[in-house]
């Protein structure tokens, strides 16, 4: 690969890792409630449902791949999943104890699951068919400009994800900063937004299986006007 697009590759990992969604914020709330490296961790899982992906988007069938990613199942049980984890998050009712109880500062626990983190961000990309559908049309848009040669596919997709990584360290290294001012009443108001959040990209998830794009743009767009 030359310069031109390893440079461009870092710059797509640099812009994925500011992509809203449900990934980004609980990265950010792991490495404000239970240090940098909980946070790491869990970013490699994101990472390896990211590479699943990839490999799933390289040899599986055009047509399989196009298949799988209208699937309105798919969908609205990766939608479903997500609200009832917001659901569970939002009403963490040990949580709500603790931030009545106490208005101190929070001390990060030493000790973490690391494989149970792990495991949370792998299952947490993985069940996002929009993921699958980013990487389906990356590689169907890139692959003919490297020629489909697998070592050069693999190298700057392998870049992509070095950018996304390294962009990732960076902003769980500034949350980081923002742990000594955590109480638990604070932590619990963070937690029933990522709740919310949750719920809603949840819902919206499930949406998208059921309406068809156009309608959901024609949705927005008269949204718009209204608050406008």
């Amino acid at each position: 690969m030359d310069i031109y697009n390893i440079k461009n590759a870092l710059l797509i990992g640099f812009f994925m890792a500011f992509m809203i969604g449900p990934v980004f914020f609980m990265l950010i709330q792991t490495s404000i409630l239970k240090g940098a490296r909980a946070a790491i961790i869990f970013d490699l899982g994101v990472i390896l449902g990211d590479i699943s992906f990839i490999l799933i988007a390289y040899y599986g069938s055009r047509s399989l791949l196009e298949k799988i990613k209208d699937d309105p199942r798919l969908f609205f049980i990766g939608g479903m999943v997500l609200i009832i984890y917001g659901l569970i998050t939002y009403f963490d009712k040990e949580n709500k104890k603790e931030a009545l109880e106490s208005s101190e500062i929070l001390e990060i626990p030493i000790k973490n699951n690391y494989l149970k983190l792990f495991i949370k961000g792998y299952f947490l990309n993985f069940i996002n068919i929009g993921v699958l559908t980013f990487w389906l049309g990356a590689v169907l848009v890139i692959g003919p400009s490297l020629d489909m040669s697998r070592t050069a596919i693999f190298s700057y997709f392998g870049f992509i994800i070095l950018g996304y990584f390294l962009t990732d360290l960076v902003k769980i290294f500034l949350a980081k900063k923002l742990k000594d001012k955590m109480t638990p009443a604070l932590v619990y108001r963070i937690k029933r937004i990522m709740g919310i959040i949750l719920i809603v990209c949840g819902v919206f998830l499930m949406l998208k299986g059921f309406i068809p794009n156009d309608k959901i743009n024609s949705m927005m767009k008269i949204s718009a006007v209204i608050a406008s």
